[in-house]
């Protein structure tokens, strides 16, 4: 299985060196959990590499969405955007159902084998589309499959109710239909703000099976790789991490984003 770099520091080694190409991973998070700045710096470290972007928003209208990137300091966005690297899907407000059986497929058929980063923010509005499960399994399937014919897909999904409760009915379908599934955990309480990353499954690959606190400063980082604590750690004592061949052996915090 080819890895691709997931933009998202310290999180590559935590996957066994990054995201499966051509997979499906689910984000999973609360309001402010940073699931929109996952998914764009996910596309941004694709276009870095000269690998096309779609971003398909299914709430917020693509003016929004470019104006909050280029207030993180992701200026470069709008290059991408004037050369045609980076393509916007605006289907706020649409009927969603219609959008992915009618609108999606004649994209799709254009753009198959592209090879391209997709972002799906947020996949929520989808599942309500319709009330009943066995329809909304086969909406999102098709959704998925789909966009998996034009590259590797990141979809974000809004948790509701109890943090770090993952049985909701708005959650399990995504899922299990995704390859993969990242949940960005957030708790707000009083003063103290919490944010803790953890892998649920990762097809065909290895990967942490731990909690792994983050924080976003302009960008979403993994604190166990911050220059703050690798001041701290003298090299030769940092943790190692095998990759995927077992040919080569590289410092967990030393592995490049």
């Amino acid at each position: 299985m080819k890895k691709i770099k997931s933009g998202i520091y310290g999180l590559n080694p935590l996957l066994d060196g990054g995201i499966n190409e051509h997979s499906t991973t689910v984000v999973i998070g609360a309001a402010g959990a940073g699931k929109t700045t996952f998914a764009t710096q996910f596309i941004l470290r694709g276009l870095h590499d000269n690998q096309e972007g779609i971003f398909v928003s299914l709430d917020e209208n693509k003016e929004q969405i470019i104006r909050e990137a280029v207030e993180m300091g992701w200026t470069e966005i709008l290059d991408y955007l004037d050369n045609d690297m980076l393509v916007f899907i605006d289907a706020s407000g649409k009927d969603f159902s219609k959008f992915v059986r009618q609108e999606l497929p004649s994209f799709v058929e254009e753009w198959e084998g592209a090879n391209a980063r997709i972002a799906i923010d947020p996949l929520t509005p989808v599942i309500w589309t319709t009330p009943d499960r066995y329809e909304q399994r086969e909406l999102i399937g098709f959704l998925l499959k789909q966009m998996r014919k034009v590259g590797t897909v990141v979809c974000t999904l809004e948790e509701h109710g109890s943090a770090g409760d993952l049985s909701g009915n708005e959650i399990v379908i995504p899922m299990y239909l995704a390859d993969s599934v990242i949940h960005l955990r957030y708790t707000h309480i009083g003063d103290k703000v919490t944010r803790k990353l953890k892998i649920i499954k990762c097809r065909s690959s290895r990967h942490s099976e731990e909690a792994h606190p983050y924080r976003i400063i302009k960008v979403l980082e993994l604190l166990s790789i911050t220059v703050a604590m690798l001041e701290k750690r003298p090299r030769e004592r940092l943790p190692t991490y095998w990759t995927c061949s077992g040919r080569e052996k590289y410092p967990l915090a030393f592995m490049s984003i």
